[in-house]
């Protein structure tokens, strides 16, 4: 039986009273029965996943059909175990306390002083060795045990026979591997610490299983299997001193009497832990039906990744590629489209192809080798087409040279036309122009960071000096130096992290103006999250602050207001690192994984959550705040994975939901414009509109080089 996390998983019991007319789900490996088809469908997703190990060799990383075929192959291979060996191996290992590694070579070592017939070693003969084989085992009159051998050539033929004594033999090595000894241990045992023969074996081989002497105070017997008692000491200790035990009991969330029933067995789970061990409690909240996503692609099911990803890049590096940015949807269009020269895919290749030539690389060097014109038009783009399909010399891509050729490259496969654009994708990723823009990027992430870290560490620094100062004022008849001490406004003072950085400058409201040095990443007063807050300031780095003097309520009433506008600003400006890390973000990583480890992602181009399969071989989405809100609640934050995936998708909710709605609304006006040109194309005279639907044969690169 496959282990999971290292221990036995039990099969699911067949429903009773099944009729004989009932439709079921068999699984077909295990031979369980399901009536429901979601749980069949759950627990074929487990067995797909790489989280078994096979119980003999100890294999992990497989599916349970790999573990069941591991452990077939090694049990036949078990069989083959010698038969005058297997009693002082299990003799050995029946109540072993040792380690498996140390078992093995326990067994290991001690079977060497076992010899039998057909053991192959060596004997000395005049004064050298030859190999030899055991054919008989005689005992003389002296009770000393003679082998008489067979001397083998180079080819193990029998050559002659003799007859030698023990001190003759040599064993060059041992008889059995520590690997194959490992799997016998595996198979003959039930449970480890101490190992323990499967009563059955035991019995067939004379095996006594009577606990021995030193193990009866460490061990006992439940349910007819034994038990290590791990907490012996804890109840020896409860014997001598009660109340101490008791005390420490309590210290750690419990009684000695709820102790007591545990039988110092099950400790309490702390959560979370891996998702697949996690089990229904009483206290779980009510989760929500995981909604289905959708899996409405035009593309193959299989192509959906690439299309994903070349999308993504093509999105993310727009100004890079001088290319003009375009919807999902329409890519998608363009791909499945079978009519040629396609002007977003047109544009789409040739802005990687003028990268490849501005890299001076090896595909710039093919282009001019055979002099072509260095513009290319929506007549001659098929040419750097096939001579980039040349220089990466795939043979499936390559095969489909002769039907560009021919102009009809809206015929291809969608797989042969997403093949291409990756190889495009990785040929221009390993460019320098792109290294460098990398770089460049990386260095502006950094210089994002350092500038946010600082701007912390100083509000940190402002807070412990505002602190110290409201300590060291004195009391006086409730006002400090002027001010109301009123418990509000101490509590927002409180709160209020520190307004000012290390590198700014303060106008005469109180307001911070970032002025510092070096990467800036404000390029313009349009750009600054603050930038409203800039027009209040007429002397922009003035350093005079509000008067303390006055303690009028309309005063104190200004300061309370300033106070809350600067902790606006401060938020602001978190939000502001935010998203200009984000627009300098170099890949797009999962939200995370559920608890079949099925990936999420969110490209915030693109309103949709999209769910990948944990073989990445299916594809949907989510499209609706509806189905973010009914997933959201049908995660269990008591696995890992699903905690996880939980925050993030906490932490980008509100983002999300923007670009959710964004979608739903296009999407609805597309309907209603498409709508609108089929009532229109009833009326003869009627103008024709444009349909939506086929942006993607309109698209113009307004980014296009010239």
């Amino acid at each position: 039986m496959p282990l999971l996390k290292r221990k036995p998983f039990p099969l699911a019991d067949s429903p009773k009273d099944l009729e004989n007319h009932e439709l079921v789900y068999q699984v077909r490996f295990t031979k369980e029965v399901f009536r429901d088809y979601s749980e069949y469908l759950s627990r074929i997703n487990l067995y797909r996943r790489r989280v078994w190990m096979c119980k003999f060799t100890g294999k992990s990383n497989l599916t349970y059909e790999e573990a069941l075929v591991s452990e077939k192959c090694a049990a036949e291979k078990v069989q083959q175990f010698p038969k005058d060996l297997i009693v002082p191996a299990l003799q050995i290992i029946q109540y072993s306390m040792l380690s498996l590694k140390d078992l093995a070579d326990t067994i290991a070592v001690k079977l060497q002083e076992f010899l039998f017939v057909g053991t192959e070693l060596y004997g000395r003969r005049e004064d050298q060795i030859y190999p030899c084989k055991i054919v008989k085992v005689l005992e003389n009159d002296a009770e000393e045990l003679q082998y008489e051998v067979v001397w083998l050539d180079k080819n193990k033929k029998v050559t002659e026979t003799a007859l030698l004594n023990v001190e003759d033999l040599v064993q060059k090595k041992p008889p059995l591997s520590r690997r194959f000894l490992k799997s016998f241990i595996r198979e003959s045992t039930y449970r480890s610490a101490p190992w323990v023969l499967h009563d059955k074996l035991a019995q067939n081989h004379g095996i006594s299983t009577d606990l021995p002497q030193e193990l009866r105070s460490k061990a006992f017997f439940r349910d007819g299997l034994l038990v290590c008692n791990k907490k012996r000491k804890t109840n020896d200790m409860e014997t001598s001193n009660p109340g101490k035990c008791k005390r420490r009991d309590r210290a750690n969330g419990s009684t000695a009497e709820n102790g007591a029933k545990k039988e110092g067995l099950d400790e309490d789970i702390k959560y979370p832990i891996d998702d697949l061990l996690v089990q229904p409690g009483a206290d779980d909240p009510v989760f929500s039906e995981r909604p289905s996503p959708s899996r409405e692609f035009k593309v193959p099911m299989n192509c959906v990744g690439d299309l994903l990803m070349v999308w993504d890049v093509c999105s993310s590096f727009s100004r890079l590629l001088n290319l003009w940015p375009f919807s999902l949807d329409d890519f998608e269009r363009a791909i499945y489209h079978k009519e040629s020269n396609v002007p977003l895919l047109v544009e789409a290749h040739s802005a990687y192809f003028r990268l490849l030539l501005k890299d001076n690389g090896e595909y710039s060097s093919l282009v001019e080798g055979k002099k072509r014109k260095m513009k290319i038009t929506l007549v001659n783009w098929t040419e750097y087409l096939c001579d980039f399909l040349e220089m990466i010399g795939n043979p499936k891509l390559c095969a489909n040279t002769a039907t560009i050729k021919r102009g009809h490259y809206g015929l291809l496969d969608t797989y042969v036309k997403l093949g291409i654009l990756c190889e495009l994708v990785n040929h221009s990723l390993e460019s320098n122009i792109f290294r460098e823009k990398l770089d460049e990027i990386i260095e502006q992430r950094q210089a994002l960071g350092a500038t946010r870290r600082g701007e912390a560490l100083e509000e940190g620094r402002k807070r412990r000096e505002e602190k110290e100062r409201l300590k060291s004022e004195p009391m006086s008849n409730g006002h400090v130096n002027g001010h109301l001490t009123d418990p509000e406004k101490s509590e927002i003072s409180k709160s209020d992290p520190g307004r000012r950085s290390k590198d700014s400058s303060k106008n005469r409201n109180g307001v911070v103006i970032s002025t510092q040095n070096g990467l800036s990443p404000v390029k313009s007063e349009d750009d600054h999250p603050i930038a409203y807050l800039k027009k209040m300031a007429k002397k922009r780095n003035s350093d005079v602050t509000v008067s303390t003097s006055t303690n009028s309520p309309k005063k104190e009433a200004k300061d309370h207001r300033m106070e809350v506008l600067d902790k606006n600003t401060i938020k602001e400006r978190r939000e502001y690192y935010e998203r200009e890390l984000e627009k300098r973000s170099i890949k797009t990583n999962p939200l995370g994984k559920d608890r079949n480890h099925n990936r999420y992602w969110w490209f915030r181009r693109d309103g949709r959550i999209f769910v990948e399969s944990s073989d990445s071989k299916e594809w949907g989405y989510y499209s609706s705040i509806e189905e973010l809100d009914a997933f959201m609640g049908s995660l269990n934050c008591k696995g890992e994975r699903e905690r996880e995936l939980g925050k993030h998708l906490e932490k980008s909710y509100r983002r999300i939901c923007v670009e959710l709605n964004k979608r739903s609304k296009d999407i609805t006006n597309q309907i209603a414009a498409e709508e609108a040109v089929l009532r229109r194309s009833t009326r003869v005279r009627a103008p024709p509109r444009e349909n939506p639907a086929t942006a993607y044969l309109r698209y113009v690169n307004r980014w296009k080089e010239d």
